[in-house]
């Protein structure tokens, strides 16, 4: 059976943003955004459109959702202070990974919790690692601020998007958050 072709109006979205270590992307549904592309892998713009299209053949360029996403993530990259008070389109996510994202949201900037103090958030004692599975799946990096989930003892214990933790510790980092000898954030709250 074919896949049926995709109406123009259902066709997603995207925006592209500059930073001073790369470009980036975002695309958008008619829910809301569904991806973000970060800028760690240093390309420009024209290799991440190149990527992006490879993803999304359909996107077309830029809507009022997206425009509004790419200059909140220049601003932020450009270490402005910013709230995304942004649609998602969560409708690709399991119940549990909305939840998860709902309270990650929640984690103000210039701060972290650990996997365990989410779960704990969500009346799901002990799902420390569910919701570490959640923030490897997250798609909406930044948006949804998985780089303020750490580890018990504000280890670094992973990230999924480009550059990997060396990204997510220069995320901490730019918010203002410090580190001790071993690499560690120091968590104030």
């Amino acid at each position: 059976m074919n896949k049926p072709e995709p109406t123009r109006d259902a066709a997603p979205f995207y925006s592209l943003y500059s930073t001073p270590i790369g470009a980036g992307g975002v695309v958008a549904s008619a829910a809301g955004l569904v991806e973000v592309f970060l800028p760690f892998d240093r390309q420009g713009e024209e290799e991440t459109l190149n990527h992006l299209k490879k993803l999304y053949p359909e996107a077309q360029c830029g809507n009022e959702l997206t425009e509004r996403a790419a200059d909140l993530l220049q601003r932020y990259f450009a270490g402005e202070r910013v709230d995304f008070p942004l649609a998602l389109d969560m409708s690709r996510f399991t119940p549990f990974q909305r939840r998860v994202y709902e309270a990650v949201c929640d984690i103000p900037y210039g701060c972290v919790r650990t996997y365990a103090r989410v779960a704990a958030e969500l009346g799901c004692k002990g799902a420390a690692r569910g919701v570490g599975t959640a923030m490897a799946l997250n798609p909406l990096p930044i948006i949804v601020p998985c780089h303020r989930v750490v580890g018990a003892s504000g280890a670094m214990t992973g990230y999924s998007a480009a550059g990997g933790v060396a990204s997510k510790v220069m995320l901490l980092k730019m918010e203002g958050l410090s580190f001790d000898k071993k690499g560690r954030v120091i968590m104030l709250d």
